[in-house]
């Protein structure tokens, strides 16, 4: 083993060497509030402090321990792998159900919201999505699916509401919902209401993206297409990318009009 993987394996035995580790580099620390911080015992701390201080990773100033520049550095550094590891952990049960035209640090998704389907709510993701959808002011879209539910949301949103959506929807999925005598009529008012924006993509679509004002939604699938997951966030970044993404599908996609619906 190298040194600065038994430096590693120092840290990672002991969680109290990490919050102190973490805590004199916010700000200096007297003994006793590490303590309190810590709720290590007074051994289990002098024994922290002093490995520190040979290791030159915080010093004592005033009465108080602070982190000195490779304390800083150190900790810098704990503290990014355990963010890592804390957002892998949570993506872990649906990193293979992200789609692939994701392109953004994952880093990105540290904060975001997962909703997975329970015994006693099992379209809890579907139904987290549309709550979204319920108070944005400007819906974008582009997915491979629009449901009985989703369509009667946007249909309200756009007609009774004002609000502007502005969609892109495979071509199945259309038609689907045109062969259908119950969703057809609603189709047709989403299309003709003045806010809204409906387009046909022809090609293959795997995507369930929807950008709600400033909210990135996605609704991840198993490869039996059954939603699994859903995924949302405030984050600017994937919010570029969700527009992104919109903009080069509706490109390439055709406009519905009211007349296509027969």
């Amino acid at each position: 083993m190298d040194d600065a993987l038994a430096e590693m394996e120092f840290l990672a035995r002991s969680g109290n060497r990490i919050a102190v580790l973490e805590a004199v580099s916010e700000r200096p620390h007297t003994r006793s509030e590490l303590a309190e911080r810590t709720g290590a015992s007074q051994a289990t701390l002098g024994r922290i402090l002093r490995d520190f201080e040979e290791r030159n990773w915080l010093a004592r100033t005033d009465g108080a321990y602070v982190a000195t520049p490779t304390g800083n550095l150190v900790a810098d550094g704990v503290l990014d792998l355990r963010k890592r590891l804390e957002t892998e952990r949570r993506l872990r049960p649906v990193v293979g159900m992200l789609p692939d035209e994701l392109d953004v640090d994952l880093r990105r998704l540290r904060t975001a919201t997962l909703t997975t389907p329970t015994e006693t709510r099992p379209s809890a993701p579907v139904t987290r999505s549309l709550d979204i959808l319920r108070e944005a002011g400007h819906i974008r879209a582009v997915s491979r699916a629009l449901n009985d539910r989703t369509l009667r949301l946007l249909r309200r949103r756009a007609v009774a509401d004002g609000c502007t959506v502005d969609g892109v929807f495979a071509a199945r999925a259309i038609e689907a919902l045109v062969d259908d005598d119950r969703l057809r009529p609603k189709l047709r008012e989403l299309v003709a209401a003045e806010s809204a924006d409906i387009h046909v993509y022809e090609g293959p679509l795997s995507l369930a993206v929807t950008l709600a004002d400033g909210t990135v939604s996605l609704l991840l699938r198993d490869d039996d297409g059954v939603v699994q997951a859903a995924l949302d966030t405030d984050d600017e970044a994937v919010a570029e990318w969700a527009a992104s993404v919109h903009e080069q599908h509706r490109t390439a996609a055709e406009p519905l009009s009211p007349a296509d619906i027969v």
